[in-house]
């Protein structure tokens, strides 16, 4: 599978990479004519896989994922596209 980005990760503990299926950002307008509270403040869609640290997904890490390493997964993602890619925020 082709990845947008694959970046370092920690997964309990466990060096690792992650690699991202899908990015997308929309940022929120704050106008108080938005169509729905969506473009009212902004959203971000993030879809990725958990690789062992040569590239090969890891279904095993995936399972001992918890909210706090989702949450730094998905942080580390968003600072990616922010400084690596140049995404516009």
């Amino acid at each position: 599978m082709s990845y947008t980005a694959v970046i370092d990760a920690r997964i309990a503990g466990i060096p690792c990479k992650v690699g991202v299926t899908h990015f997308m950002h929309h940022a929120g307008s704050y106008s108080y004519h938005a169509a729905s509270d969506y473009d009212y403040e902004g959203y971000t869609e993030i879809e990725f896989e958990v690789l062992d640290r040569n590239g090969r997904k890891a279904p095993w890490l995936e399972r001992k994922m918890s909210d706090k390493d989702v949450v730094a997964v998905e942080s580390s993602i968003i600072k990616y596209f922010e400084e690596e890619a140049e995404y516009d925020y």
